[in-house]
């Protein structure tokens, strides 16, 4: 019995043996935690740069330019050479300018300003002038036809070429040159110690510690007091009795104590480089240096370079729309200054509300003056930039225009039951990048010479990709709307269906009657085709709409198109997932691109009212980066299937980076990401369609719609001008908004006449009543058989005027008043539109009212 019962007391104490271990586990790691510090992360101080000294001016000639800087202010001038004119970094006149308060006149005179920021949010600029040539923390690295400037920003004490630590024999030395007054005032302003003769107060560990040296001789120190008025009367006293820079650096080498400032402190380094006409600006990450709690924000290279002063004569140019001119001193000095995102908002970026979305499609700005003018032309690092400009008369009396570039992007959190003010996170690590701007100048102050001289360049960038296009007559983009989505009650159950707009037989009515009627040279995009209609389910897999006809009837639809001379695209979107879930191929844990939070790149649609997030509305996803280039692939590849071009709906126009914690991707890398793939879909024979045309997509496009002719045309501007349009144009086709749908037909006409744009229409084969109770009312205006008539009659007159034209280039415009403007072309074609409400006459030309006039 007793035995018996040992053998089950043992045989219970082994069932529990591996429940002990697993508690001892737990208690231990408890102890552990409990009991054991964690490291502390050690604070390296960021090392200043230190001034090389001199005063002869630095200069860099490459024949066509010449560079001369100033050393102590790094500022500089640039000469061209074949025109004799003088281009300056900041204003010459800037540190006397009247309406400049010191802290203007402090930025005025900087060729860079920066800016960083802190997790609760609160931005602080600083200027390398008050904040580095004053301190002279900085130093100057000439080259081979370039200069580096390495900075260091902060607000850190003046360094001056005098003794920190000297020994006595040396110092005695230079005191004994100098009057005894002079003598006698500088010992005041230094300690003397001798290892032997200490006072109680004296701590001679630290003394031995800081300036070694003192084992062995008796020496003199600098009191740390002593105020930099003073210390300038020292510097004097020193320099004229022979004391130099280097004899400067030696004593500082026998100071070894530290010290550090608590005040934030940032290197910064820009490189100047002659390239022939060309002045070429460099920032390298990889040589920006700061503290992780108080990151870069933004970075400003040669803020006012070629600033207007309040005499001079000229303009700046815009990126807005096609182009843009405000004109220096034009006097709206209660208007808000110009600025625009280039590319757009990058949708990885949370963000509360939107008021106004501000967006270039290419990145280029320009001052010109007089006979002169230069353009500056955004490359690597475009798409952090923006653009800023402003007149004078606000803060100061000049004119400037500049591109801002965010370098730590951030993210705002909602923290209110735990802090009272806002709390951001940053991105923690900066990529591989270097920002780079390339400034051309042009022997002529005019806007279309400046156009011109992008022309070349984009020419020369994307060589073999815009040659001249062999249109003969207008193009015209089409787009059909096959299917959208609507509720419908399904046992009672509301659930969204597709809903028919027109069917693939439709469509090829559709085209074909327009054929019959004269249309020619037409690209239609086919929208609504698949995965459930224009607002597609994620293209894991393509499904066309049931309710349209069968996959034969798309592909004769496609064939019967292109056997009359026009191409059909397939539109997709993918960037983004809307309306998607597993049973479509999309989990968002997993897919969806995330924020710097890591938080999944949610995004809604946002009231025109209160400008706030509409919650229940049109929620949708930022898709991550590799699975949107898969989608890519995947629409461009099913589009070939049926013989067709492919059409993105995002691709192209939309730019996002990725903070994806596995793989992150910066939006420049994204960038390049949609340059390689649009590249290779050319270069495969694939007709690709865009929207809206960003620079770098369109040489590989071969049609581009909704590009944005006008911009928003703000108080502060004073012309629109076709400055890209003028670059590209016949080089690559493109549109403006559907004619039909954009709210107002007769005014897109006549922007699409004055920038050489081709026609666009949108048409469904049902009436505009079918989209009632759905959210696409946009297409009140799209029923085919509502618009036929009057879309003939728009194209017929429009391509027997201006059809000769899409094969040549734009080579001159002006605006003629503030609502006539004339565009010339290649075969001295002329174009006037008339924007105004009454008639305009020019010798033989009459432009009748809301109209435009074609001279040949």
């Amino acid at each position: 019995m007793k035995k018996e019962l040992k053998q089950k007391l043992i045989k219970g104490l082994i069932k529990l043996i591996p429940s002990l271990i697993i508690f001892l586990i737990i208690v231990g790691a408890i102890f552990y935690v409990v009991n054991t510090k964690a490291p502390e992360e050690s604070k390296e101080a960021i090392p200043p740069y230190a001034y090389g000294g001199g005063e002869d001016t630095i200069t860099i000639d490459n024949g066509q330019l010449k560079l001369s800087m100033d050393p102590k202010t790094t500022e500089f001038s640039i000469e061209v050479k074949d025109s004799g004119k003088v281009w300056y970094s900041n204003p010459l006149d800037a540190a006397e300018d009247e309406k400049a308060l010191d802290d203007q006149k402090a930025y005025l005179q900087s060729p860079l300003i920066m800016s960083y920021s802190i997790t609760q949010g609160l931005e602080t600029t600083y200027n390398s002038y008050a904040f580095s040539a004053q301190n002279g923390i900085y130093e100057i690295v000439p080259g081979d036809n370039e200069i580096r400037v390495n900075y260091s920003l902060g607000s850190v004490q003046k360094e001056f070429i005098i003794p920190p630590v000297s020994t006595a024999e040396e110092f005695e030395g230079y005191l004994s040159q100098m009057e005894k007054k002079d003598a006698d005032l500088i010992k005041q302003y230094y300690k003397k110690y001798d290892i032997n003769k200490l006072t109680p107060k004296d701590n001679k560990e630290e003394l031995l510690a800081n300036y070694p040296i003192i084992e062995t001789e008796v020496i003199y120190v600098l009191r740390t007091a002593t105020k930099e008025n003073v210390r300038k009367t020292i510097q004097d006293k020193f320099e004229a009795v022979g004391y130099t820079y280097d004899n400067y650096l030696a004593d500082k080498e026998l100071d070894q104590s530290s010290n550090t400032s608590d005040n934030a402190i940032f290197n910064v380094s820009v490189v100047y480089k002659l390239e022939g006409k060309d002045l070429v600006v460099e920032v390298p990450f990889s040589d920006l240096d700061f503290d992780p709690e108080t990151p870069i924000y933004t970075i400003t290279p040669l803020p006012y370079f070629g600033a207007g002063g309040p005499n001079d004569n000229g303009f700046m140019l815009v990126p807005e729309g096609g182009g843009a001119l405000i004109n220096f001193n034009n006097g709206k000095t209660s208007q808000s200054s110009y600025y625009t995102n280039v590319y757009g908002w990058d949708m990885c970026l949370s963000r509360d509300a939107v008021v106004h979305n501000t967006r270039a499609y290419y990145g280029v700005y320009g001052v010109s003056e007089g006979n002169d003018s230069f353009i500056c032309i955004l490359e690597d690092g475009r798409s952090y930039a923006s653009i800023q400009a402003d007149v004078a008369g606000k803060n100061h009396s000049y004119n400037f225009v500049n591109a801002k570039y965010s370098i730590c992007q951030r993210e705002k959190f909602d923290v209110g039951d735990i802090a009272n003010s806002d709390i951001y996170e940053y991105a923690t690590k900066l990529p591989d990048e270097t920002l780079r701007q390339r400034y051309t100048f042009v022997n002529s102050g005019s806007y279309v010479d400046m156009a011109k001289v992008y022309s070349t360049y984009l020419q020369n960038e994307y060589a073999g990709y815009l040659d001249l296009v062999d249109d003969t007559s207008a193009p015209v983009a089409i787009e059909i709307v096959g299917a959208i989505d609507k509720v419908k009650q399904v046992l009672g159950v509301p659930v969204s269906r597709p809903l028919k707009l027109t069917s693939y037989k439709d469509a090829d009515a559709i085209i074909t009657d327009l054929g019959n009627n004269g249309v020619s040279n037409m690209q239609v995009k086919l929208s609504g085709w698949c995965n459930g209609g224009v607002k597609q389910k994620v293209l894991a897999r393509t499904k066309t709409v049931g309710a349209l006809g069968s996959k034969k009837d798309l592909k004769n639809f496609v064939n019967n198109a292109e056997a009359n001379g026009n191409t059909v695209y397939l539109n997709g979107i993918t960037q983004y997932a809307y309306d998607s879930n597993l049973f479509n191929g999309f989990f968002s844990y997993r897919d969806a691109a995330k924020f710097i939070s890591k938080e999944r790149a949610e995004l809604h649609a946002y009231s025109h009212v209160t400008y706030a997030e509409r919650d229940s509305e049109d929620l949708h996803y930022l898709l991550h980066t590799e699975l949107a280039n898969k989608y890519a692939d995947k629409l461009v590849n099913t589009s070939k299937k049926y013989n067709a071009g492919a059409s993105f709906q995002d691709l192209g126009m939309d730019l996002s980076s990725d903070f994806y914690r596995k793989k992150t991707y910066s939006r420049e890398q994204v960038l390049g990401l949609q340059v390689e793939q649009l590249k290779s879909y050319n270069e495969a024979g694939t007709p690709v369609m865009i929207n809206m045309g960003n620079d770098y997509a369109i040489p590989f496009a071969s049609m581009v719609t909704n590009m944005d002719l006008r911009g928003s045309e703000y108080t502060i501007l004073d012309e629109c001008v076709p400055f890209f349009q003028l670059a590209v144009h016949g080089r690559v086709d493109y549109t403006g908004e559907p004619i039909n749908i954009c709210g107002n037909a007769e005014d897109e006409v006549l922007y699409s006449a004055e920038y050489g744009a081709g026609l666009q229409f949108t048409f469904m084969e049902e009436d505009s009543f079918a989209t009632q109770k759905t959210l696409y009312t946009e297409y009140y205006g799209s029923s085919y058989d509502s618009w036929k008539d009057r879309m003939l009659e728009i194209y017929t007159r429009y391509n027997n005027e201006l059809g000769h034209t899409f094969n040549q280039e734009m080579t001159g415009h002006e605006n003629l008043t503030a609502d006539v403007s004339c565009t010339e072309y290649a075969d001295g074609t002329k174009v006037y539109v008339n924007y105004g409400y009454s008639d305009y006459t020019e010798g033989a030309v009459k432009v009748p009212a809301r109209d435009y006039v074609v001279t040949r």
